[in-house]
């Protein structure tokens, strides 16, 4: 029977309150971006270490992100990571996006290969970056950005295996990039494991274990589907019958994600980026219940 809060064994298994981090999707609308203004003022409260925004393989996928990104900075003291990927572009394209990001302030780049919009094989643009390690290479010659790259704790769906994606890290890891960013997963132990990996072959990168409530079940299939994600039996079974009742999904979902942060921490992670699917609530309530405690906002200055 547990006769404390929960917030105060999880901390007293680090030493204090874990990490966090942000990650959201530009919308489509003026309204949606206010609506996501306000869920990132909401999460500012708990002084997250940054928040990231994703990008598109389009055009004007590419504009919103930088929009967003803009306007979060102009609202929020918390640092702004702007992805940017390789498809579909040029060197000068992308070097002129990045010149951008770094003239709005944005000096902080999730630098990612990027996946083919229509699910397709990737083939490298003949005029662009090859690969994440290349643009890694490139932002870092470029200026002085923070740069963050992907992990994958189950190999990528274009990987040949786990030698093929730790030696891809460590090349992105020697261009520049200090955090990695895992892909979500449902269990500990395929993050731990990569995490030895990583360790055992000297690769001095901050590994953060990306995590994400489930928001359905349908749609978390296919996000599986598309990054080699395994889905647990365990998994499907907690969610039946709550196709039609978002508030139950909710609950479980969160009561689900905190019990894999809290092994995690017991396994002495203290650092973890959550997959916010542009919601305030599941990871407000999991920084509750991991014991990070909100304050007052801090205004972006001018």
């Amino acid at each position: 029977m547990i006769s404390e809060p929960i917030s105060d064994w999880t901390a007293r298994s680090t030493g204090s309150p874990p990490r966090v981090s942000f990650e959201f999707f530009p919308p489509r609308s003026g309204q949606a971006t206010e609506n996501l203004i306000d869920v990132a003022m909401r999460l500012a409260r708990y002084t997250p270490e940054f928040m990231s925004i994703t990008y598109g393989a389009g055009g004007a996928a590419q504009e919103r992100t930088r929009v967003v990104a803009s306007a979060l900075r102009a609202r929020v003291a918390t640092p702004i990571a702007a992805h940017l990927t390789c498809v579909g572009a040029t060197r000068r394209e992308i070097d002129a996006v990045a010149e951008a990001f770094w003239q709005d302030g944005i000096c902080s780049i999730v630098a990612l290969r990027g996946d083919v919009p229509d699910g397709g094989a990737y083939i490298p643009h003949d005029e662009g970056y090859r690969d994440a390690a290349e643009l890694v290479a490139g932002l870092r010659q470029a200026h002085d950005f923070e740069i963050s790259v992907a992990a994958y704790p189950e190999p990528h769906p274009d990987s040949r295996g786990e030698k093929e994606d730790l030696a891809y890290l460590r090349r992105k890891w020697e261009a520049g990039a200090t955090r990695a960013l895992t892909q979500f997963f449902f269990e500990p132990e395929p993050f731990l494991r990569l995490r030895d990996r990583v360790a055992a072959a000297g690769i001095g990168i901050d590994l953060v274990p990306g995590i994400l409530p489930v928001g359905t079940m349908a749609q978390t299939r296919k996000f599986a589907a598309q990054c080699g994600t395994t889905l647990p039996p365990w998994l499907e079974r907690r969610f039946v019958g709550l196709d039609k009742d978002p508030v139950t999904t909710g609950m479980v979902s969160t009561a689900l994600a905190a019990s894999l942060c809290f092994e995690l921490q017991r396994e002495g992670v203290a650092d973890f980026h959550f997959y916010t699917l542009n919601r305030a609530e599941p990871s407000i309530a999991l920084c509750a219940l991991l014991g990070r405690v909100p304050v007052a906002v801090e205004e972006a200055q001018a």
